[in-house]
């Protein structure tokens, strides 16, 4: 069985057991997972991935030159994060909710990326995420995050309160269902 079929049965897996916290029957597609790195690169020093799943940005990080020990992993699912550790050994991983960050990387980070189905998320929790992670991130990181809708998965209201700004980065077509992605950071 191929890594990508053995992938895809995980996610279905887990989609069963909880939709709400998976959102997404498959992994994300290489497409994707290049764009919402494309911005990152050896010389951004440690990156925070929220809602890792199977690793799929994870590899597109690799492959940008990020060394997997300036990895931090934050994975809420048992099954996802077991995984995770046997592909990426030399990674942090924590297994707790995206909530929790500030407290499970006590560096400073400069970059963090996120697979976490924020639209399906109470305004609150998406608060929570948001202020934890660029409580964590250095000066001029940012946060990019992908979604399947049209909009920024973020709401207006949660930006503004955090004094965060989001600008669409790309989209891809070539990800099942299509999907955007969007740099948040800090204003001015």
């Amino acid at each position: 069985m191929t890594t990508t079929t053995m992938d895809g049965c995980h996610f279905f897996r887990e989609w069963i057991r909880d939709p709400l916290r998976v959102a997404s029957i498959t992994p994300s597609g290489k497409a994707l997972a290049d764009l919402i790195v494309r911005e990152i690169g050896p010389e951004t020093g440690r990156v925070i991935e929220l809602g890792p799943g199977t690793g799929v940005f994870t590899r597109a990080l690799l492959r940008r030159g990020v060394a997997e020990e300036d990895i931090l992993l934050v994975e809420k699912g048992v099954e996802f994060a077991a995984l995770l550790q046997q592909r990426f050994p030399k990674a942090k991983i924590a297994c707790i909710d995206a909530t929790d960050v500030a407290r499970s990387c006590p560096e400073t980070a400069g970059a963090a990326i996120s697979g976490l189905p924020l639209l399906s998320m109470r305004p609150e929790t998406v608060r929570a995420i948001l202020a934890g992670t660029f409580e964590r991130l250095g000066e001029g990181a940012a946060l990019y995050q992908f979604t399947y809708g049209l909009r920024c998965p973020v709401p207006r209201a949660v930006l503004d309160g955090l004094g965060l700004t989001a600008v669409r980065v790309g989209g891809t077509l070539r990800n099942v269902p299509p999907a955007f992605v969007y740099r948040i950071s800090r204003k001015g």
